[in-house]
């Protein structure tokens, strides 16, 4: 996915935290903050599921329908 230069106000201290956790595990300050934002948004769960599934994008919509379907029965 493409990246899109923002500006952001964030506390100095979690901005401190961010860079400590950067070079402690060897990623880019960008990374650690793009991690934290997709596991507080649960886009990280989505990105699991997805790399686990074997379905096709019309198998997995078909299967969501016929779940759908049910629950409302």
């Amino acid at each position: 996915m493409a990246r899109r230069k923002t500006t952001v106000y964030i506390e100095e201290d979690l901005l401190k935290a961010a860079k400590i956790l950067a070079v402690r595990t060897g990623k880019k300050e960008y990374q650690v903050l793009e991690d934290a934002l997709k596991q507080y948004l649960g886009l990280s769960v989505i990105e699991t599921v997805w790399r686990r599934s074997t379905l096709r994008e019309d198998q997995g919509l078909r299967l969501a329908y016929k779940e759908l379907h049910a629950a409302r029965r």
